[in-house]
């Protein structure tokens, strides 16, 4: 245990089943795809049952590919299974910062990219009749003055290139009559149907459960140790291997020490939620006078909603040490309670971690490691949506229309500074940095 960014960290217990979430604990399904024990062939073989791995073995399958999926634990293990739940439409950060690389076309192409992830899950859950408890509303809440200036310039941005949904500025009195009744903001940016939330673990195996019906294999407790590149590259398992003719790695913070150069370019980033027990309809009413997502605009968010019965969902403590506080579940209660201190009596029914996977430039990381290898990582807090965009774009290589992967591949991605030992330590000074920041 070490003392950290003024708290207690210590290292969360993982095993190979789910983590005590709200996610987990509510789940519509309980998953029990086999361990791998064989050695098969097939034409794709996608390693990581999160949303990127999911969502890529499902485009496929849709396409007739036959596909293999290989999860180390459970799907929807990791950041999948851990995050807000928010909906956030958006790929990457500032991109207008790449345009050197990928031009003015490029740039513009990106923005409505980050409408269509948004899309895909809209109509997915709808082709797939996914009981994930999808709502829809966000709202991005204005700590600071400067915040309503930014706001205001992202809404002209975005209805100057011709955003399909309606944004609304409100009031600091209208937030709190209306969405949030928190003396802490000062205003915010409401998108009532283009942006959400939902049970993000019930989306995930849904969205399996539509991969294997449509032919795809899938296993779980299936550790990749090995990956042999060649012809038809080949992926071994503990007590298997599967040959293939295309490799796709989608284990982003977790992918470990699999592939070393992916490893060194990604920063596994800890995030802390919380979920209170069902709150009555009186006490919501005090909290969330409508059901939407909320993020605030700090470095180091918060960000909270309402479940579907009815519990408040708060996340936030995001820290570079890959470390979690040792009283969890009283620091995020005490954040928590800075926002709505009518909950002080309010019980914590569930408190969790996860890790996300941070790239040093916000930009999602696509490419090759060989012809036949292709990965994907990094989306950095922000990878709800973005990852069924992944999928998409990925499966669109495979099947010979490689334009949109080919322009993240121009994006370049370096290693984060410091090493495997120093990069931590300097990370979390530079996070102490913009809460400074975040604090004037």
């Amino acid at each position: 245990m070490i003392k950290g960014q003024g708290m207690f960290l210590t290292t969360s217990t993982e095993t190979r089943e789910h983590t005590s979430s709200y996610y987990a604990g509510t789940a519509n399904w309980q998953t029990s795809y086999p361990q791998l024990q064989d050695h098969i062939n097939c034409d794709v073989v996608v390693v990581g049952g999160g949303f990127s791995g999911v969502s890529t073995a499902l485009e496929l399958s849709e396409k007739g590919y036959k596909v293999v999926l290989l999860e180390a634990n459970r799907i929807s293990w990791g950041a999948t299974g851990r995050n807000g739940g928010q909906i956030i439409g958006g790929i990457g950060h500032n991109i207008e910062q790449f345009e050197n690389r990928i031009g003015k076309e490029g740039v513009k192409s990106i923005y409505a990219m980050g409408d269509e992830c948004v899309e895909i899950i809209r109509e997915r859950v709808k082709k797939y009749d996914i009981q994930c408890d999808l709502t829809w509303g966000y709202c991005d809440a204005a700590i600071k003055p400067r915040h309503i200036k930014s706001l205001e310039k992202w809404k002209e941005f975005n209805e100057g290139r011709g955003y399909a949904h309606t944004l609304r500025l409100v009031s600091k009195d209208e937030l709190r009559e209306k969405y949030i009744n928190s003396d802490n903001y000062l205003g915010g940016l409401v998108n009532e149907n283009g942006q959400g939330h939902c049970h993000v673990l019930n989306l995930c195996i849904g969205e399996a459960r539509a991969a294997q019906s449509l032919g795809a294999q899938l296993f779980e407790q299936s550790k990749v140790i090995e990956i042999v590149h060649g012809e038809h590259p080949k992926v071994i398992t503990e007590k298997g291997s599967v040959t293939a003719n295309k490799v796709v790695l989608c284990g982003n913070a977790y992918m470990g020490n699999l592939v070393t150069k992916l490893a060194s370019k990604v920063l596994p980033s800890t995030s802390c939620i919380i979920a209170t027990e069902p709150l009555s309809d009186d006490l919501i009413d005090k909290c969330m006078r409508s059901n939407v997502a909320v993020c605030d605009p700090r470095t180091a968010l918060d960000y909270f909603r309402l479940s579907a019965d009815k519990r408040l969902l708060f996340g936030g403590l995001s820290n570079y040490t890959g470390l979690q506080p040792s009283n969890l579940e009283g620091k995020m209660r005490s954040k928590m309670l800075d926002v709505f201190p009518e909950l002080k009596d309010v019980a914590i029914d569930y408190g969790w971690s996860g890790q996300m996977g941070i790239g040093l430039n916000r930009m999602p990381q696509l490419g090759y490691l060989s012809e036949n290898i292709m990965f994907v990582q990094a989306y950095s807090g922000h990878g709800v949506a973005p990852t069924h965009l992944m999928g998409r774009i990925i499966s669109e290589a495979i099947d010979g229309n490689p334009e949109r992967f080919d322009l993240f591949t121009k994006v370049n991605h370096w290693p984060w500074p410091g090493g495997k030992l120093l990069r931590r330590p300097a990370m979390a000074v530079g996070m102490m940095y913009y809460k400074m920041l975040d604090a004037l």
